[in-house]
């Protein structure tokens, strides 16, 4: 019984069983590890929960060349993020232009989610 009883077991591994040690030299347990992982979950579920928040936000209080502007700009909709230049030849406008358009759409945005706070 006994030896059955330990073959079942070999297999078996803890939480707490050490897995090898950090840089200074500190025992590492799968239970270290696994912590660290749900903290950052926990961080990329907070992040996308922001980023809808944003395009919510993005869709209600921004005109429409100010939200392609941005979209454009920093990559968003599933797009590369693309230079002033590059936008301005896009939509056939100055380079100043699409600065003072990403300027005040950014501003407006700042003004709303300072507002929520």
């Amino acid at each position: 019984m006994q030896i059955r009883l330990m073959r079942r077991r070999q297999g078996e591994v803890s939480l707490h069983d050490p897995i090898g040690v950090d840089k200074e030299g500190n025992e590492i347990s799968l239970i270290d590890i696994l912590e660290n992982d749900s903290e950052t979950i926990l961080d990329k579920v907070e992040l996308k929960m922001q980023v809808k928040k944003l395009y919510n936000k993005m869709q209600s209080i921004l005109k429409g060349r100010e939200r392609k502007v941005l979209e454009l700009r920093y990559g968003l909709a599933n797009s590369a993020s693309k230079t002033q230049r590059e936008i301005a030849k896009m939509l056939d406008i100055s380079r100043s232009y699409v600065s003072r358009i990403e300027k005040k759409a950014i501003k407006k945005l700042s003004k709303e989610w300072k507002n929520e706070g």
